[in-house]
């Protein structure tokens, strides 16, 4: 563990009670002010492409000389096109229904005492993250819109990148008045800085730690502060016995294939006995798109030719273009198999069988359970809610991709006309 020090620790206090502030402020604005505050930093960030590709290249270059995977440099890498997908997120974010209006609850009491329940920002966030420097526009948009203050601190290897976006961000935001507080990036990418930040109770009052396993272990190890987990994408797609042939193969090449390094990503293929021409097509649209595999006995009875899986394949989260398969005698197979070695993330089946369907969604415990479609529609912009600030597996407060309603809480407002209690 980093221990931080006094200096790191006396930035983090400092920022966060003028993140306490600065969130005070914003829950005072109005929706619409919120509303333009996003669309003048989408403004900003599409005026600042070139000088933000050009700080992604310098962390691009850093990365390719650590010899880093190809996953994970397509994580990191930004082009004009992912600039302007950015400034399209945030707009989205502004065009959504103000998550502070909402009235969630209201009821009466016999004694006349009214009650109505109402959603509010929950104040301060201390955004933790790696590698996708986007996630910082969308976190940055997120908060804001749902009246809470952010603290980000990206990874090191996008180090760059993020002072950047956050530059273009902070421009766009002054410009409607928003306190610079309210959206704030430590002055370097030291470690300890992670540790103040974890040890910040009573300052930060969530902290949301979105990258590997090794980051979000400690984060929930170390964390003194609540701690809203994204873990890792172990995903599972069970193409099952009444499976249209051709859905099937279109969905697993899409799910593995269309980018391996993302959290929605399938890593497992998990195919119905009663199934087993199925293996041959899709293996083979997945070796044309440029896939390797780690299969089990049953599978490589098959295709002999498929690689052995391994003793810890089927609990390994690829990010890369590898898929593990798996034979599984129906649906109560298919769910055990998932509840063994899966991370609660994002399942899907394949069938045209409505109660396969439905007894597989209500078996599995996943954030996300999709039926014919593909594990990277797990994606807070495919759910409507514009971005996501991570994709919550954990069984309290949210659950799936994190948008603006998972990012409030909520107060009880009560009105009398006298009463007292006897």
């Amino acid at each position: 563990m980093n221990i931080a020090t006094n200096t790191h620790t006396d930035w983090i206090r400092d920022a966060a009670a003028r993140a306490r502030a600065a969130s005070v402020t914003l829950a005072g604005m109005s929706g619409e002010a919120r509303n333009a505050a996003l669309r003048h930093a989408a403004q900003s960030l599409r005026a600042a492409s070139a000088s933000i590709v050009t700080a992604n290249e310098a962390d691009i270059a850093a990365f390719d000389a650590a010899g880093g995977t190809p996953a994970f440099r397509d994580r990191l890498l930004l082009t004009p096109d992912r600039v302007t997908a950015m400034a399209e997120a945030l707009e989205t974010i502004a065009a959504l229904p103000d998550p502070l209006a909402r009235v969630l609850a209201e009821w009466t009491q016999p004694n006349g005492l009214a009650f109505r329940r109402i959603a509010t920002p929950i104040g301060v966030i201390g955004m933790i993250y790696e590698s996708r420097p986007n996630v910082g526009a969308d976190a940055a948009g997120l908060c804001l819109k749902s009246g809470n203050a952010v603290i980000l601190r990206g990874g090191s290897d996008s180090f760059h990148s993020a002072a950047a976006i956050h530059a273009a961000l902070s421009e766009g935001f002054a410009r409607a008045g928003v306190p610079a507080a309210a959206l704030q990036v430590p002055p370097g990418s030291d470690r300890a800085f992670v540790a103040a930040m974890l040890a910040a109770a009573g300052q930060i009052d969530l902290i949301i730690p979105r990258g590997g396993k090794s980051l979000v272990r400690r984060v929930e190890q170390d964390a003194r502060v609540p701690v809203l987990a994204h873990a890792e994408g172990l995903n599972h797609i069970y193409v099952h016995a009444a499976a249209d042939p051709a859905m099937a193969r279109a969905i697993v090449a899409n799910a593995k294939m269309r980018r391996t390094g993302v959290c929605g990503a399938t890593e497992t293929l998990l195919l119905d006995a009663a199934a087993p021409h199925l293996l041959a097509p899709i293996v083979a649209d997945l070796q044309a798109l440029g896939c390797d595999f780690r299969a089990d006995a049953r599978a490589r009875a098959i295709l002999p030719d498929l690689p052995a899986a391994g003793p810890a394949d089927f609990d390994t989260e690829w990010l890369a273009p590898i898929l593990s398969i798996a034979m599984v005698d129906g649906v109560d197979d298919a769910i055990a198999h998932i509840l063994r070695h899966g991370s609660a993330h994002t399942d899907a089946i394949v069938t045209a069988d409505p109660v396969a369907a439905d007894r597989f969604l209500r078996g599995i415990d996943s954030a996300v359970g999709l039926w014919n479609a593909s594990t990277q529609f797990c994606d807070g912009g495919e759910f409507g809610f514009g971005a996501e600030i991570g994709i919550a597996t954990g069984r309290v407060h949210a659950r799936g991709p994190v948008g603006l309603e998972q990012l409030t809480s909520f107060r009880t407002l009560v009105t009398g006309n006298g009463q007292v209690r006897p």
